[in-house]
């Protein structure tokens, strides 16, 4: 006899890039539920272990039960590491996302992408504008500030390898602390808990370490990255931007001027927390709920 999943736990699935390598994403909920699918994409080093609670409360607890799908790029979570950390690029893993949601049959979803994954939106702009539904930015915008590029390079890569669970999070209260303010000691656990894994007794990070090498091109003496043509293309897609607080990477003078470029353009900011927000607070979830429920 063939057991049929549980739609309300989330399921596992893997699918091939382009390239043959093994992808990784999360479904909550089903292909059968009516409300309009949602896609997580996760920040740079980051999983699909991010969106979980989000996920939850998106897949079931809105004004209709819908289909989530939280991704794992290539050599983050449990999709497999490439060989060629140069595949570690926007443009290759753009073509995974795409890949992969065909394969999964979602052909116009919101999005949701943290950091590195709100790129990947703006790019669906160019790429597959029909693609987009609705967006939410998690502290990322039109203008990359260096100074937060800068602290992401002096971890990436270099996180030390915890021999235990209250190590693991010392090391990310050492790492992050500064930026976020307002955590309390269950989520610096969690923190942790969705910062490394335990594999046959040791403690690994759940992605890639040459990854690193991305961003070597980051230092003092570069630009802001500016991506206004890109964000300008979503003028109308419904759009909330997501900010912490404390970030260093999404000034609120861009964001201010993202809202007056964009009609379509609404904001939340996170108290006490810095890049990214980790959409584990109930007052955030509550609030990308209610824009869900409204653009759907």
């Amino acid at each position: 006899m063939t057991l049929v999943p549980d739609a309300s736990q989330p399921q596992n699935r893997f699918v091939s890039a382009p390239d043959g390598l093994k992808l990784h994403y999360v479904e909550y909920g089903s292909a059968l539920d009516p409300g309009a699918p949602v896609v997580c994409l996760p920040g740079l080093t980051r999983t699909a272990e991010d969106f979980a609670s989000l996920a939850r409360a998106l897949s079931s607890g809105g004004r209709t039960r819908r289909r989530v799908l939280a991704l794992d790029y290539r050599g983050r979570g449990l999709s497999d590491r490439d060989r060629k950390w140069e595949n570690y690029s926007i443009p290759v893993e753009n073509a995974d996302i795409l890949s992969l949601l065909d394969a999964a049959e979602v052909h116009a979803a919101i999005v949701v992408g943290t950091s590195r994954g709100g790129l990947h939106a703006m790019t669906f702009a160019a790429t597959r504008p029909t693609l987009l539904k609705a967006v939410v930015l998690n502290d990322i915008g039109a203008v990359v500030e260096p100074l937060g590029l800068m602290r992401i390079k002096s971890y990436v890569g270099k996180m030390p390898a915890p021999r235990n669970w209250a190590e693991a999070v010392d090391i990310v209260k050492s790492t992050m602390s500064a930026h976020f303010t307002g955590l309390s000691e269950q989520d610096w656990e969690g923190y942790a808990r969705r910062t490394f894994a335990e594999k046959d007794g040791k403690f690994v990070g759940r992605s890639d370490p040459q990854i690193a090498n991305t961003l070597a091109d980051v230092g003092p003496d570069m630009q802001r990255i500016e991506l206004w043509p890109q964000f300008e293309a979503m003028a109308q897609v419904p759009t909330l931007v997501v900010r912490g607080e404390n970030s260093d990477l999404l000034s609120a003078e861009t964001l201010e001027k993202m809202k007056r470029r964009s009609p379509r353009c609404e904001s939340w900011i996170t108290p006490g927390q810095g890049h990214a927000p980790l959409l584990t607070d109930v007052a955030t979830i509550e609030r990308i709920r209610t824009f869900v429920d409204a653009v759907a």
